[in-house]
């Protein structure tokens, strides 16, 4: 699988808001494998790294991390994938799978616990807790989830006082293969980002991610055009992009306000998100402080 394409395909993972679950501590976190890029930094900014042998290939961050083993991608795991470094248990974000293979490793005594997870300030701090119950961390869980608190709350304060009428309209394409448009609504880690920037997801009435008719662009006529860097499906998806002829009537366009930014970090509500929050808010709007 190229890399622009399993980017696309982690992106999609985040299209739906997870059903709540009580967490449960692992009995044995010696050898963990953790699936889901968002949770293995979790791991990290806890520092229970030293638990970890193995993760999937949407754990690119922090750098060191590229030294474990990868098992598999977390939506197509295969249990030799994962049983291949021996793990005493798992971690895994809401959405891998296929069940199949999960049943398979619960079948040979392999515990693992699924994380849910949910594009909002209060479901970054619930993964945290949920992890950190899951490794025996609950003090140090705590500790980093009253941290992200405030970075948060520091993080929205920046655009609280900007009048409804003024907020500007966000589209994040995912894909623009062939002339075809493909955006996120709501229920989307896109649309979470992008509102606790203080921005307007003009396809808040859209659920997940939608391929749009020409119709839909241009009522959607956002005032910036936000996607990953990693390209997408078919070519560089900046320059699809660019070459749209109902895109190119966008103010968007017009003002070239076209933006890229690494999907991991924009996406994956976890520790990183504060920051992610800051840097598209100061992207969209000018005057805002550097403190």
């Amino acid at each position: 699988m190229k890399v622009h394409h399993l980017f696309a395909a982690a992106v999609l993972a985040f299209a739906a808001p997870a059903t709540a679950a009580e967490p449960a501590p692992l009995p044995d976190t010696s050898r963990l494998v953790v699936v889901g890029g968002s949770l293995l930094e979790i791991v990290y900014a806890l520092g229970e790294e030293e638990k970890l042998v193995g993760r999937d290939s949407t754990g690119l961050y922090p750098p060191e991390a590229s030294a474990l083993p990868d098992v598999g991608y977390m939506r197509a795991l295969s249990p030799e994938g994962v049983l291949s470094v021996n793990p005493s248990a798992l971690i895994v974000a809401e959405g891998s799978g296929p069940p199949e293979a999960l049943d398979v490793l619960t079948k040979g005594a392999l515990p693992y616990v699924t994380v849910p997870d949910n594009y909002s300030h209060e479901g970054i701090l619930a993964k945290v807790r949920y992890v950190g119950v899951a490794l025996g961390a609950e003090e140090k869980a705590e500790r980093l989830a009253a941290e992200l608190d405030r970075e948060l709350r520091a993080a929205e304060e920046l655009t609280r006082s900007i009048p409804e009428t003024n907020r500007k309209r966000v589209l994040f394409i995912i894909s623009a293969a062939d002339g075809r448009i493909r955006a996120a609504g709501s229920g989307t880690a896109a649309d979470g980002i992008i509102g606790l920037a203080g921005g307007i997801n003009p396809l808040q009435g859209m659920h997940g991610y939608q391929t749009l008719t020409d119709e839909a662009l241009l009522e959607a006529s956002p005032d910036l055009i936000l996607t990953m860097n990693n390209g997408g499906p078919g070519g560089d998806l900046l320059d699809q992009i660019q070459a749209h002829p109902i895109l190119a009537q966008s103010p968007a366009i017009r003002d070239g306000k076209l933006v890229s930014i690494d999907a991991s970090f924009l996406l994956g509500f976890g520790p990183r998100t504060p920051a992610a929050i800051r840097e598209l808010a100061r992207t969209l709007y000018d005057d805002l402080p550097q403190s």
